[in-house]
């Protein structure tokens, strides 16, 4: 199976870590962005970034950035939107998707997204893990709890989800549902792949863990 193209995510405010981009906070001596970099690379056939201003902040990463080509900071989804009208001009036919504030998503996050994706007619997969004894509001009718910002997406569909945000959805999941979207489970038995650094508590743990 071919690889395919991977877009980082972090066009988001940063407002839980008081702004600025936390995609260039270090942990153990490597930004979280340079940490997503080394995992990603060789799991995709190319790397973009997607990021918003001034672009010059993240010359020193070597990755093409795509800023959003909707307004007003409509979420995940116009970062994914971004990405894939970027790998459409490379010819490819599918991006991974993952982002820049979590720095341990799994190893193989790209194959299995592919295999959950098996005989799909335009790949749609959610990363997503078991649910605990906590409740939030991402977790599935299935009862897991999904990861919208790492996903397998088609560029069969980019229009479609460039309708979706003229008409102003922004939740991932309305979107996934509607096209049969699907949900790749990864264990949480060595701790949660998908931990992401929001707050500067969560900057500490990341450092520990590190």
């Amino acid at each position: 199976m071919m690889k395919p193209l991977g877009v980082i995510l972090a066009g988001g405010l940063a407002t839980r870590m008081g702004g600025g981009d936390k995609a260039l906070l270090s942990i153990g001596g490597q930004t979280l962005l340079q940490r997503v970099i080394d995992r990603l690379q060789p799991q995709v056939a190319g790397l973009a970034l997607n990021a918003n201003g001034d672009t010059t902040r993240f010359d020193g990463f070597g990755l093409p950035v795509l800023a959003d080509s909707i307004a007003g900071f409509p979420g995940p989804l116009a970062g994914v939107l971004a990405g894939l009208d970027w790998a459409a001009e490379q010819g490819a036919d599918s991006i991974v998707t993952v982002a820049a504030d979590t720095p341990f998503f799994p190893e193989d996050l790209v194959d299995v997204l592919q295999a959950t994706a098996q005989g799909m007619t335009n790949p749609l997969v959610l990363a997503a893990t078991p649910r605990g004894e906590e409740k939030t509001k991402s977790m599935s009718r299935s009862g897991l709890i999904r990861h919208p910002t790492f996903g397998l997406w088609p560029i069969a569909l980019r229009d479609d989800l460039r309708a979706a945000l003229d008409d102003g959805i922004k939740k991932v999941v309305i979107w996934t549902e509607k096209h049969n979207g699907r949900e790749a489970v990864f264990d949480t038995n060595n701790g949660d792949p998908f931990f992401n650094v929001n707050t500067p508590d969560d900057l500490k743990t990341a450092e520990a863990l590190a």
